[in-house]
């Protein structure tokens, strides 16, 4: 194991690698998680791959016997006045889901991004009837900011997102 790699029992965290493109899209084929992200449903695998794909993005993978089950990436802004600021993505396959695999994640990209890329602050959007991902954001020291209403569209209906954030602690 190099020493960007870390092992928290059976799951390893490490820096993603173009040979987890498979893995990743099979993550985006499941109906259960495209619901949840910006995305529309069946998107192709080259779609899956560009996301990933930009200089400023930081993407980690969460790996169980050489299988990619999830994966977060921090989304640096260009905007010079916001460099302090970063997005934040993630998303589990369906089967490792509620196994403390996104909270895994979620630490590795906070220490990541308050230790290395000297990010103050972090955030992202969630849709308001995903409870179990603000749950998760809660638990790692996000909070709600406001809501966007009616926001976006799925399942044939206008829906609330929440706008969360993370300040970085040695900031506040």
């Amino acid at each position: 194991m190099s020493s960007k790699d870390r092992a928290i029992g059976e799951t390893k965290i490490r820096h993603i690698e173009q040979s987890d493109a498979d893995d990743i899209f099979e993550i985006y084929s499941y109906q259960s998680v495209m619901v949840n992200t910006s995305q529309l449903p069946y998107v192709n695998s080259d779609k899956v791959a560009s996301l990933f794909a930009g200089d400023d993005q930081y993407t980690l993978v969460a790996e169980i016997d050489t299988k990619v089950v999830g994966h977060i990436t921090l989304f640096l802004t260009t905007k010079v006045r916001d460099r302090h600021c970063a997005g934040l993505a993630i998303a589990i396959h369906p089967e490792a889901q509620g196994k403390g695999i996104g909270k895994m994640l979620m630490l590795e990209a906070i220490d990541q991004a308050d230790n290395w890329l000297n990010l103050v602050r972090l955030e992202l959007e969630v849709q308001a009837d995903n409870e179990g991902a603000k749950a998760l954001y809660e638990a790692v020291g996000f909070e709600v900011e406001g809501i966007k209403r009616l926001s976006t569209f799925k399942a044939g209906r206008y829906h609330d997102l929440y706008l969360m954030s993370r300040i970085n602690p040695a900031y506040l």
